[in-house]
């Protein structure tokens, strides 16, 4: 009778570290819909930071813009266009000459987001166009006060090899002209993604 005990004991114990090995192995419920798991079953291995160096060309002017303006605020009294939106799908090139060689376009929208200072919200992805980053997308989404030297906006996510993504982007006029509103912005973006 001892024997059959002590192998019923054994049993349960068995029983009980093979459900707590499933449980692990599978990742645990933690609130009925979320569960932890592995990164390596995603495909996600060590952890990179990247520099990406690119310029950016929002061209408003000629007969193929790449920036348009969609919205106009009925009405605007604010000096610096509160309220204006545009939409963008903007060159990213190697140099700061359009004629450098195509990375990729910046897609999306900015708008005029402050009453007092020209200081857009802006909403983008960079989608890359060469090398093995081909087809991924670095989405921006932040605060761009245009007449500061530097602008500092947070890289949210993306998308292919920036899944998972996180950083900052610097933004820096290279070149602007006033009458027609073209520019030519240096971004230099510090990414960590797998």
């Amino acid at each position: 009778m001892a024997a059959s005990i002590f192998s019923k004991t054994q049993f349960t114990i068995l029983s009980i570290l093979l459900t707590l090995t499933l449980v692990f192995a599978l990742g645990a419920a933690e609130d009925g819909f979320v569960r932890a798991i592995d990164r390596k079953l995603l495909g996600l291995k060590k952890q990179k930071f990247s520099h990406f160096r690119f310029f950016f060309h929002d061209i408003y002017s000629g007969k193929n813009p790449s920036a348009l303006s969609i919205i106009q605020p009925p009405k605007n009294s604010s000096k610096i266009g509160f309220g204006v939106v545009s939409m963008i799908d903007d060159p990213l090139t190697e140099g700061p000459e359009l004629s450098s060689k195509l990375l990729g376009k910046a897609q999306g929208f900015y708008g005029l987001a402050s009453q007092t200072e020209a200081a857009l919200i802006v909403a983008m992805n960079f989608h890359i166009m060469q090398g093995k980053y081909n087809g991924s997308t670095l989405t921006i989404l932040g605060r761009n006060n245009v007449f500061n030297k530097v602008r500092e906006m947070p890289v949210i996510g993306g998308s292919g090899l920036f899944r998972f993504a996180s950083g900052y982007a610097h933004a820096s006029t290279h070149k602007f002209n006033p009458s027609n509103g073209d520019a030519v912005v240096e971004y230099n973006v510090y990414v960590l993604h797998y």
